[in-house]
């Protein structure tokens, strides 16, 4: 399946001189869906993941259904303030400014294998702030999997080691 045909380019989004890739075609098709979430399970089951972590917010929306499909518990990083109880945080940079991201304290077990999974390797910031959140909590990042990679932005240089799948590149 060609998962490119579901990925539409908006010139300026969300600002001028961005290009943003909207993955809303992809999702909105049931069988492009199911294929790139089984792709990601796939890849789970290879690095024998025991729970899958997901970066707000779109990584909620391919980590959700992996875990599912293998029968894994699902853990969402959230932004600062979202989440009810006790949590780590993380700082990092975007491409366009600074955020955070919080992890409730004890919903990754030290030990534990973790697979990131998100739509979108840009800079790296979001997923280093979330491999630094996982470390933290006593925990391994046995992967990373991506739907898009955008290679020029070489956030892959900025990860620490890891085995990483990514469907798609530009």
């Amino acid at each position: 399946m060609n998962l490119y045909d579901y990925v539409k380019n908006v010139p300026d989004f969300p600002e001028k001189g961005i290009q943003f890739k909207d993955i809303t075609p992809l999702i909105g098709d049931g069988e492009a869906f199911r294929y790139a979430t089984h792709r990601f399970a796939e890849f789970a089951q290879s690095v024998k993941a025991d729970v899958i972590v997901g970066p707000d917010a779109r990584g909620f929306i391919f980590g959700a259904p992996v875990a599912t499909h293998l029968g894994l518990g699902f853990v969402p990083v959230r932004k600062p303030g979202k989440l009810p109880r006790q949590t780590l945080t993380e700082t990092y940079s975007l491409e366009y400014g600074t955020n955070a991201l919080s992890l409730h304290e004890g919903d990754i077990q030290p030990g534990q294998n973790v697979l990131i999974v998100d739509d979108l390797l840009a800079t790296g910031g979001t997923i280093k702030a979330t491999m630094n959140l996982i470390e933290r909590s006593g925990a391994n990042v046995v992967g990373l999997a991506f739907l898009i990679e955008l290679k020029f932005l070489e956030g892959r240089a900025k990860l620490p080691k890891a085995p990483i799948l990514t469907l798609l590149e530009y």
